[in-house]
C-alpha cells in the first residue's frame, strides 16, 4: 500500500467520523444522517479502499509465470548449455562435471513449476516437414538431451499453433509436427524413442495473446517429465 492510498483511506475514515458525529444546529436541533444511510456509505467507502489492492492482486494472479510455458530460446541463445540449464530439474547434478547450478526452490512446500523450454521450430506451410534452420536447432537440442544431467530424463514434445485456420485442423497439424520433431531426434541422433512423448496442443496455449500471429505461438515446447513418468 503506497502513501497516496494511505492518505485516501485516512480521508475516507475522517469522513465516516464526521458522518457518525452529531452536531447541534443553530436552532438546537441535531443534524444526523440516518443509520441505514451511514452504514451503506461505510460499506461503499470500505470497498473503494480495498479496490486498488484487489486489482493489483488480480493482475498479479493473471500474469502467466515464465516457467509455465517455458523460456523461448532464439538464434544464438540456442546452445546445448542453455538448453540443459533450462531443462535440468533443480536437483539435477552432472555425473562427471564439478560444477552444479543451484536453483531457487519454492517456499512453503508448494509445487514447483514445470521445467520447460520453447524453440521456434518452423515447418513448411501447412505441413509437418522441418525446415533447415529447424533441423539445426534440433541438432543442438539432441546434444543437450545427451548431457549427463538429462540423460536419464524423459520429455514431452508439445506442438503449438496460432489460432488461424480450423481449430481441429490446427490440433492435428500440431500433433504431426510434434511427432516430426520426435522422429528427427530419434532417427538422426539416436535419442531413445521411449524418452520422447509428442503431444499436439493446437492453439490452446498461446504465448502471445496480443499478436496471435506472432512466431512464438507457432512453437515447439520441450517439457521435462517428472520422475517415473
Amino acid at each position: 500500500m503506497n502513501d497516496l492510498h494511505i492518505q485516501n483511506l485516512t480521508s475516507r475514515l475522517t469522513l465516516l467520523d464526521l458522518l457518525f458525529s452529531a452536531r447541534p444546529s443553530t436552532a438546537g436541533q441535531l443534524q444526523r444522517i440516518p443509520g441505514v444511510v451511514v452504514g451503506a456509505l461505510a460499506l461503499v467507502l470500505c470497498l473503494l479502499a480495498a479496490t486498488p489492492a484487489m486489482a493489483q492482486a488480480a493482475v498479479a494472479g493473471a500474469a502467466p509465470g515464465k516457467g509455465e510455458v517455458g523460456e523461448v530460446l532464439k538464434g544464438a541463445d540456442v546452445t546445448p548449455d542453455n538448453l540443459v540449464d533450462a531443462l535440468a530439474p533443480p536437483d539435477a547434478a552432472p555425473l562427471t562435471r564439478g560444477l552444479r547450478i543451484e536453483r531457487d526452490r519454492p517456499a512453503g512446500g508448494s509445487a514447483a513449476k514445470r521445467t520447460a523450454v520453447s524453440l521456434l521450430i518452423t515447418f513448411l506451410t501447412n505441413s509437418s516437414t522441418l525446415t533447415t534452420p529447424s533441423r539445426q536447432q534440433l541438432d543442438t537440442l539432441a546434444a543437450a538431451l545427451k548431457d549427463d544431467r538429462l540423460l536419464a530424463r524423459k520429455f514431452t514434445i508439445e506442438g503449438h499453433a496460432d489460432p488461424r485456420g480450423n481449430e481441429r485442423a490446427n490440433l492435428v497439424l500440431s500433433q504431426q509436427r510434434a511427432e516430426s520433431v520426435r522422429q528427427y531426434l530419434v532417427n538422426t541422433h539416436g535419442v531413445t524413442a521411449d524418452r520422447l512423448f509428442p503431444v499436439g496442443k493446437g492453439s490452446a496455449e498461446l504465448m502471445n495473446n496480443d499478436d496471435v500471429t506472432a512466431p512464438e505461438n507457432r512453437r515447439v515446447t520441450i517439457v521435462t517429465r517428472p520422475d517415473g513418468q
